[in-house]
């Protein structure tokens, strides 16, 4: 692991310890969220067809990371499609990013907190 990366320790034991960098949480909360459908595309990012082709570290973009306690806290901040119900979306974002955090790295998250920055009139 490169050592100017702040890394969240999720194992520790004699045969080890594993850590993952911040930025690896916020890619993963960034990309359950944009498979959510609804979701036009994370606060700051170009669309999902561009995105496809830079590769994943844009995902980043419009994710925080908070740590406390061994626990996680994200904050998103997400275009939405025009036509989709901002309570409905947001409630799934949430759900999608916290299952996808804890499977993937065990974590906790203490919570995914959801701001809608822009309506996207161009999304199907």
């Amino acid at each position: 692991m490169a050592e100017d990366r702040k890394g969240i320790r999720i194992k520790s034991d004699p045969s080890g310890e594993v850590q993952v960098a911040e930025e690896v949480v916020a890619i993963i909360a960034g990309l359950a969220a944009t498979e959510v459908e609804g979701v036009a595309s994370m606060y700051g990012n170009i669309t999902k067809e561009i995105i496809s082709r830079l590769g994943t570290k844009n995902l980043s973009r419009g994710v925080r990371i908070a740590i406390q306690d061994n626990s996680v806290t994200v904050y998103l901040a997400l275009n939405i499609a025009y036509g989709f119900s901002i309570p409905a979306v947001s409630q799934k974002v949430q759900d999608k990013v916290k299952t996808a955090i804890e499977n993937m790295t065990g974590l906790t998250v203490a919570g995914v907190n959801v701001r809608i920055a822009e309506v996207d009139m161009k999304a199907e």
